[in-house]
């Protein structure tokens, strides 16, 4: 019987993980086919982090599903995301509620289409008393979007409350999260892409060269193993923190 992948038994799982899904076209690309294959495939990868998440005690998983910047793709590959993103919150609302999953989004949501919009608002409302994993899509976002809306938010506040790091993170759509302590970005690229900015300022990055469609739970609880080695300062030495 082949054994099941879970976390090492001393770690303690991050209460929030994000991801940067990655590698979806190239992994269509490398078989010959149109990038809408690997965005199709790419299904399977997220089913797989959702539940590696939920058997791990995760509260929270953030993916970085549209960008603001993927807008600018061309308008057919637009065009099938979002009829893929419509059938597939269709056909996974009710695994997720049964799992006790609950949805949320993030970004510009305004700018998807009405049909999107729909769907994912059903869904939500659906999961919205569920217990589970909170499962965060980041939809048409980006981390210069979101410290704008911010600033603008507070700019409007009716107070004139000082600025702080602390009362500046009410403003943006994370408000009342953790910021992830974990983030996995997949399909060999290091760097941010513009998501969470602000809420990445001491988050542990783990990388893979594996493309997204790829991604199984054993690749989540290995990243989460990996997590569990690391030493986290926030600006401390290795000395204070054995001290205190």
């Amino acid at each position: 019987m082949k054994q099941q992948p879970q976390m090492n038994r001393h770690a303690t799982a991050p209460q929030h993980v994000a991801i940067i899904m990655d590698g979806n076209g190239r992994w269509a690309k490398r078989r010959g086919l149109k990038r809408i294959f690997g965005h199709r495939n790419a299904i399977e990868a997220v089913r797989a982090a959702v539940t590696a998440a939920g058997k791990a005690g995760v509260q929270y998983l953030t993916l970085y599903t549209f960008s603001e910047e993927n807008w600018k793709r061309p308008q057919d590959e637009i065009d099938n995301l979002m009829r893929l993103l419509v059938d597939a919150i269709r056909k996974e609302t009710p695994e997720l509620h049964k799992n006790g999953v609950q949805l949320r989004c993030i970004g510009n949501t305004a700018s998807l289409p009405a049909t999107v919009q729909e769907k994912l608002n059903a869904c939500i409302r659906t999961t919205k008393d569920n217990k589970g994993l909170v499962l965060m899509l980041a939809l048409s976002y980006s981390g210069q979007w979101d410290i704008v809306q911010a600033v603008t938010r507070w700019a409007n506040a009716p107070d004139n409350t000082p600025l702080t790091p602390e009362r500046f993170e009410q403003y943006l759509s994370t408000a009342g999260i953790a910021p992830p302590e974990l983030l996995i970005r997949t399909g060999g690229e290091q760097r941010l892409s513009n998501f969470f900015l602000w809420q990445a300022a001491y988050t542990e990055f783990y990388f893979l060269d594996l493309l997204w469609p790829d991604f199984r739970e054993s690749h989540f609880f290995d990243a989460l193993n990996e997590y569990g080695n690391r030493e986290r300062r926030f600006g401390q030495t290795g000395e204070q923190l054995k001290t205190s």
